[in-house]
């Protein structure tokens, strides 16, 4: 019989239609401004027309809820929507690689969540991802639960199990730390805890019980390799700051381990992150489009011109200094509060059911479900700031989560900003191989090193010239260039005395970026390590791995050299190990994946007298 049969469509919880309106009117606030000010300059009252267009833009959010359906099936998950134009999407079950869960500040209030259900294509604009906005608090988490627990439809719905009052995403309860991480005390049971997630009840168990995971039924297994993480098993939970609303039912018994939680002390390493800089840049687009729109002469603003008076009267370098000097207080201003607001209470869980579950955010909470059996591998990232102070952050190389946004937004980051011995402590439990639920096999194994710290076999000489190559002959070329503008065509002489000063700094760049190439091939992972700027160090499943690719530019031709890349469904579809020998590019490539490569190889003949 076909699963899609008797089941019924079901709408949006009522509530979005206070969401949707209010999300239409902010986003439109610069041109209602402009609205306003043109018509008044037009001899229409402006605030007519302003009132007007919100009155439209209202109508249209208040469209999306009787427009838009769902239904959950044994089989698909289907989502009609449109009004002049219908679209029906429909995703198979199967398909379905994560479930991404957030709640900004008015979901929050009104109890609702927005679901994004990854379905491996999620990292094209608009492409592969279905979204539901907005459902209930209980319902996403119900929905989290029954979709990649892999629970049928109907008989989720029948109440089959355990049943509570979650908080909004959480099915199962908040696990506690019992060891120390990163040299901290053990935490208690409420130290760190989600501000959305208040446990009610909570069931220690002694050993966690084997789930599956990338490598089959073994991988994916809550049990902890180190021994630091507390499995916990399903309780009911109860949050008196959220209106409460009809209890999902989850399977009863299932457990979870607490792999990471965030340290107070991480706070340390959110100004080297420069994420405030993008906060420079939303502030400075918004404010420039809401000045475009309302017709604003900064020149007839008193302060303002008084301030830009002040600052062009004082010395030059006096200016300069001012201004990075507040540049510099700004970003690590900025950086601080935006790490806090999107990774305060985060928690990092592994579910006996084979899923990692993250939770974080202050303002925005946002939970992402990631099914261990599509993990293909980490990458450990160390921005250069972020590395001098021995920070990284931990990303996930999975499907159905967008990278291309960034790993932040994009919900792929496994671990924020950390120490390194942190992020590589989290990276080996998580890829750690556990078939048995007891002692890994690595660590059954000591001569054995694990994939984020086995050493990395150097690219060689040729590599290295080639990077100081391209670095020291580009910023030659810029002097040349500058010093012959400033010879024939009078541009300051102090651009080129600047591309000069630089050579050195390119060299250290040139340098670094050398030393942070390398490779390794283990029994189970592909390992490349490129970057400076941002070094990034990838351990990739060998079994994730679909095809090779080799390309030569000229300039790598005439030094012998290649970038092999691995091709994968996962994160960026494509991890390479740069300027690496032709010869050893074809070994590495025979190795990862045997046989592939048997069909372009030409074995010269011998000759025979």
């Amino acid at each position: 019989m076909n699963g899609d049969g008797g089941e019924e469509w079901r709408r949006l919880h009522p509530r979005m239609l206070a969401v949707h309106p209010f999300h239409v009117a902010v986003r439109a606030v610069p041109a209602l401004l402009g609205l306003s000010v043109a018509g008044s300059r037009g001899g229409i009252p402006g605030h007519i027309l302003s009132f007007g267009a919100l009155g439209l833009m209202v109508v249209i959010g208040v469209l999306q809820w009787f427009t838009t359906t769902f239904r959950i099936t044994d089989e698909h998950v289907q989502v009609r929507k449109g009004l002049f134009r219908r679209q029906v999407v429909t995703v198979p079950r199967d398909r379905v690689r994560s479930v991404d869960v957030t709640s900004h500040i008015l979901h929050r209030v009104l109890g609702l969540a927005r679901v994004e259900i990854g379905t491996g294509r999620s990292d094209q604009k608009g492409g592969g991802a279905v979204k539901l906005d907005a459902l209930g608090m209980a319902e996403a988490a119900h929905l989290r639960e029954e979709l990649l627990h892999r629970r049928p439809a109907a008989a989720a719905r029948t109440g089959e199990a355990l049943t509570g009052t979650p908080g909004p995403y959480a099915a199962t309860s908040v696990g506690v730390v019992t060891g120390p991480a990163d040299g901290d005390p053990a935490a208690s049971p409420g130290s760190g805890q989600a501000p959305w997630a208040e446990t009610d009840a909570l069931t220690s168990t002694g050993h966690a019980a084997a789930g599956t995971g990338p490598h089959g039924a073994g991988r994916g297994s809550p049990a902890d390799p180190r021994g630091d993480a507390a499995p916990v098993t399903a309780a009911a939970h109860q949050n008196d700051a959220w209106p409460t609303e009809a209890a999902p039912a989850w399977d009863a018994g299932q457990e979870e381990t607490e792999l990471a939680r965030l340290r107070p002390r991480w706070i340390r390493y959110a100004p080297f992150t420069l994420s405030g800089i993008v906060a420079i840049g939303v502030v400075a687009g918004f404010l420039s489009r809401l000045i475009n729109e309302g017709g604003v002469d900064l020149r007839q603003v008193g302060a303002l011109r008084d301030g830009w008076a002040w600052f062009t009267d004082i010395p030059v370098w006096t200016a300069i200094a001012a201004s990075v000097v507040a540049l510099i207080v700004f970003v690590a201003v900025a950086s601080t509060l935006g790490y806090v607001l999107s990774f305060w209470g985060f928690r990092l869980t592994r579910h006996s059911g084979g899923t990692l579950h993250v939770t974080r955010g202050l303002v925005t909470a946002r939970a992402t479900t990631i099914e261990e059996r599509r993990l293909r591998g980490v990458e450990v990232s160390e921005p250069l700031l972020l590395r001098a102070v021995r920070g990284a952050r931990l990303i996930a190389v999975t499907t159905g989560l967008r990278v291309g946004r960034g790993a932040q937004r994009g919900g792929s980051m496994l671990l924020p900003p950390a120490p390194v011995a942190e992020v590589e402590r989290l990276a080996e439990v998580i890829l750690a191989p556990d078939p048995s639920g007891a002692a890994s096999p690595r660590e059954a194994s000591p001569g054995e090193a694990s994939p984020i710290t086995v050493p990395l076999v150097p690219h060689g000489p040729a590599a290295l010239r080639r990077r100081f190559t391209r670095a020291l002959g580009v910023n030659a070329l810029a002097v040349l260039a500058l010093l012959a503008l400033w010879e024939w065509a009078g541009v300051p002489a102090w651009t080129w005395i600047t591309a000069l000063a630089c050579l050195p700094l390119a060299a250290l760049l040139a340098a670094d970026r050398y030393r942070s190439l390398g490779h390794a091939m283990t029994p189970e992972y592909l390992v490349t390590r490129w970057g400076s700027l941002v070094r990034r160090r990838v351990a990739l499943e060998r079994d994730g791995i679909i095809g090779w690719n080799v390309t030569r530019s000229f300039f790598q031709r005439r030094a012998g050299l290649a970038t092999l890349t691995a091709t994968t469904a996962a994160g960026r579809q494509g991890y390479g190990v740069s300027d690496v020998a032709m010869s050893e590019a074809i070994d590495l490539a025979a190795a990862g994946l045997p046989g592939l490569l048997d069909p372009f190889l030409v074995v010269p003949e011998k000759n025979t007298p």
